[in-house]
């Protein structure tokens, strides 16, 4: 066979795709994260005419483009919880403001086979908007992000995604020096509220674009 691993990635999206919709998401493809940002808008954007926009802390929205465009854009009211000339206050203050925008963007730590999202959050604003809250979300989903079940995901989540996240983010916690959870007390800990989404209530509220390559951790 030519191209296992190409062939080997079509076919578990494709089932991956096909639980997704029955769990009441809906769902796009693309290849890149560059990609995943033209489907945004050039489809997603367009059917959904939200007016304001906001976005969790996420590695794969940074490499769609996704924030330029659309702080460039006239259409959309834009607000930018990652805008870096702003307080920590300021920017605690926008994050929940953005909880009520009509369109939210971020991006998952694990997702399952069964369609199941899996994420654990330090504000909550992530996992706040993927529960209530936005009119819409949409999620920019890579495929390294997928996993067989729930344990896994939260293995892959506290024995890699945190600590690789608080590395990036500076943060003073164990795992940052040591690589791996230590289950910490550190102000700095970024493991605090968990959201398993089973299903997106109401029907196709919540939006995702599966990446054909591998993004973000």
């Amino acid at each position: 066979m030519e191209k296992p691993v190409d062939n080997y990635w079509e076919l578990n999206l494709r089932d991956l795709e096909q639980r997704l919709a029955r769990n009441g998401f809906t769902v796009h493809r693309a290849d890149s994260p560059a990609h995943a940002g033209e489907v945004v808008i050039n489809e997603i954007l367009p059917a959904l005419k939200p007016k304001t926009v906001s976005w969790g802390g996420s590695a794969t929205l940074a490499a769609s483009g996704l924030r330029e465009r659309l702080l460039a854009s006239p259409d959309y009211e834009v607000l930018d919880t990652w805008d870096q000339s702003l307080s920590a206050g300021e920017k605690y203050e926008l994050r929940r403001h953005s909880l009520l925008v009509d369109c939210f963007f971020c991006s998952s730590n694990a997702v399952t086979m069964e369609g199941h999202l899996v994420n654990l959050d330090m504000t909550g604003n992530r996992t706040g908007a993927l529960s209530f809250g936005p009119r819409n979300v949409v999620v920019l989903l890579s495929r390294n992000k997928l996993v067989p079940d729930l344990g896994r995901a939260m293995d892959r989540i506290k024995e890699y995604v945190a600590p690789v996240n608080a590395m990036r983010l500076n943060k003073k916690t164990p795992c940052a020096k040591t690589g791996y959870c230590m289950d910490c007390d550190s102000p700095d800990r970024i493991c605090n509220t968990w959201t398993i989404t089973e299903k997106s209530y109401p029907k196709g509220r919540i939006v995702i674009v599966l990446i054909n390559q591998d993004a973000g951790f």
